[in-house]
Formats: structure tokens, C-alpha cells, sequence
């Protein structure tokens, strides 16, 4: 879905929902159609207030929870204290992610074979698979073989 197409499935929910599009919120949406990069609610506003310092925390959650809400972002709970937001999520719904344990870092990837897996247990299942991705987590092998990752958080 490109960035027209988004802002106003955006712009269409926050009227249904009796908001408007307002600066702090536009911010918000290009803050997060701006990177391909997984991010945290602290992170987003972070950038959003570099776009517009008047972008407060408790608009960037609303905000999260209903790009969430109508399908434009998906929560990623990585079993961390906080969750990552997927950016990715409109282009490619089903697209699965590996994750250090060690640094958190998020790669991407799409298997046709895990996809076509997932439909088959879930028609041995009796379900209708609606959507599929998996997480897997791991160790990449920066730290490993460098002693220090840089994505490493602090």
C-alpha cells in the first residue's frame, strides 16, 4: 500500500473514531512510514518530535493503538517490558521475523514452504488460515564473533 493510500485509511479512521488529522499526528504517521525499522512507542515519539516537538507521549499511544486497531501497524511482543511496532505490516502481513535475544535485533524474511506449512496444519486442524507469521528468536553471531554488538541496546 503506498504512503497516499495509508494516510487516508488513516485519516478515514480517525474520523469514524470522531478525531482529526492534526499536526502531532501526522507527525506520528511519518515517524512510522518513515523507517522500515522496527520501533518502540519511545522511539516513535522520539522521531515524531523531531518532526513536531509538540508531539506529546499520550498522543503517540493513542495514536499506536489505533494504527494497530485499523491494520496499519501490527504489536510485535517480543517478551520484552515494552512492544515493537511493525511498519511493514500493510506491504506484507505475513512475513515473519527472527530476533536476537542478545541485542534485539529484528530481521525480516518471507518462506513460502512455512507459509504453505502453516496452511497445511491448519487445515488438518480444522482452521482457516486467515494469517501467518512466525517469530523466531536466536543469537546472531555479532557479539559472538566481535565480543560487542552495536545494535546491542544499553
Amino acid at each position: 500500500m503506498n504512503a497516499v493510500t495509508v494516510r487516508e485509511k488513516y485519516r478515514a479512521a480517525l474520523q469514524a473514531s470522531g478525531a482529526r488529522m492534526t499536526p502531532q499526528r501526522g507527525a506520528i504517521l511519518d515517524a512510522v512510514l518513515g523507517t522500515t525499522e522496527h520501533r518502540t512507542a519511545d522511539e516513535i515519539l522520539e522521531a515524531a518530535q523531531k518532526l513536531d516537538s509538540t508531539v506529546s507521549r499520550a498522543t503517540v499511544y493513542r495514536t499506536l493503538t489505533l494504527m494497530v486497531e485499523i491494520g496499519l501497524l501490527r504489536r510485535l511482543d517480543l517478551g520484552r517490558d515494552f512492544s515493537y511496532f511493525d511498519p511493514n505490516y500493510v506491504d506484507n502481513p505475513n512475513h515473519s521475523h527472527l530476533i536476537c535475544l542478545d541485542c534485539d535485533k529484528i530481521i525480516e524474511f518471507d518462506d513460502p514452504e512455512l507459509t504453505a506449512c502453516g496452511r497445511k496444519i491448519a487445515e488438518t486442524k480444522g482452521f482457516e488460515l486467515s494469517a501467518s507469521f512466525v517469530r523466531l528468536e536466536g543469537h546472531c553471531q555479532c557479539l559472538k564473533k566481535n565480543g560487542s554488538c552495536p545494535n546491542r541496546k544499553k
